[in-house]
């Protein structure tokens, strides 16, 4: 039986390389019930899903790649071991609200209408890219999402301003949802969110991707509470949840039920998505503060694997469908590389347009 098809409670996990700091977390997952949400979901959606997985696994990986080639510049953050993440939250919420993220940005994209040729030019730094070149890895947009961000919690407030737009606008049903790294946490701009969203009882869900390391720190030497979410929410007086983020039935189930707790109560929400990245912080990061012994542990938890498995285990999925559909997605993307090669590189005369500045006295 995989281990997704039994309803989660609480687990003990180890996580951490250095013996001195390591702690047993004990975690109160939301409660879920994979054979209700498959029921929910349907055979359709889930193989859509699952297709969208894959997508953005090979695009991470092709783009890592054109990064090691040098046709990409700047930083690459990667998205890989945390799809399920936002994969569950955009199938149990939509796309009618606004998202907020952080320079993790391409998987957000893509699920939010982003095209993989728009996304992936963006990498090259071509004309034809989401920003028009200009924006690269860290910077993608669509047309609900309001930016991948590069300040370490600096992108918090602006998901709260938008939360806050929504009430003063009286946009009933909408939501903010924001996403930030474990890393964030300690931000002074991540605490005053928190508070004015519950003083003012603003429609926002944040999401702490608690992928176990901000940049090269453990989370055990970098935060004093853990769980997080289970922690800091009584803080400010809002309600939270803590959901496996490799498994993609628990993110979606917990998702929905925190959409339906903030469209009641129009109050915040904290979520903890426990994952953890199966590269370094970016691919110049070596990662050499973690055992390859720890990362094989941590990549038999596969999300993709797994919900593969789940679905193979009730009869949607056969493994030839799966191999068939893996080379379908691959090839998807390898054809946006030679999209993304062939499009032009910007002008350097519109270099300053769409940038503003007062005029000299």
């Amino acid at each position: 039986m995989s281990p997704l098809t039994t309803p989660l409670k609480s687990a003990i996990l180890e996580i951490g390389s250095d013996p001195r700091k390591m702690k047993k977390k004990q975690y109160h997952f939301f409660q879920s019930d994979t054979k209700k949400v498959i029921a929910e979901i349907g055979k359709d959606v889930l193989l859509q899903t699952l297709k969208n997985m894959l997508l953005i696994r090979h695009f991470e990986m092709r783009g890592e790649a054109a990064y090691q080639q040098g046709k990409v510049g700047g930083f690459y953050h990667s998205y890989m071991g945390q799809e399920a993440i936002q994969t569950g939250c955009i199938a149990a919420v939509g796309t009618t609200h606004w998202f907020t993220t952080t320079y993790r940005c391409h998987a957000l994209a893509l699920l939010l209408g982003t095209t993989l040729n728009e996304a992936m030019a963006e990498l090259y730094g071509k004309t034809t890219g989401v920003a028009m070149g200009r924006g690269g890895s860290m910077h993608m947009y669509a047309d609900r999402m309001l930016g991948g961000l590069a300040i370490v919690g600096g992108h918090v407030p602006i998901a709260t301003g938008a939360a806050f737009t929504i009430k003063y606008l009286k946009k009933k049903g909408l939501v903010s949802f924001c996403f930030l790294g474990e890393g964030a946490v300690a931000q002074g701009a991540v605490h005053e969110s928190l508070n004015i969203a519950s003083l003012w009882n603003l429609p926002c869900i944040y999401v702490i991707e608690n992928n176990q390391w901000g940049m090269g720190t453990a989370v055990t030497r970098a935060l004093c509470i853990e769980p997080i979410a289970e922690n800091m929410a009584k803080c400010y007086d809002i309600k939270s949840y803590t959901l496996d983020g490799m498994d993609f039935f628990n993110c979606y189930a917990g998702f929905k039920e925190a959409l339906h707790e903030v469209s009641k109560t129009s109050r915040p929400v904290l979520i903890e998505a426990v994952t953890e990245r199966f590269r370094g912080h970016s691919i110049s990061d070596p990662a050499l503060y973690r055992t390859k012994e720890e990362l094989a542990k941590t990549m038999e938890r596969d999300p993709i694997i797994s919900f593969k498995d789940t679905l193979i285990e009730h009869k949607i999925l056969t493994e030839a469908q799966y191999e068939e559909m893996d080379k379908e997605q691959k090839a998807i993307v390898i054809a946006a590389m030679k999209f993304a090669e062939e499009s032009p590189w910007p002008d350097p005369m519109v270099l300053e347009q769409g940038v503003l500045a007062p005029e000299e006295a």
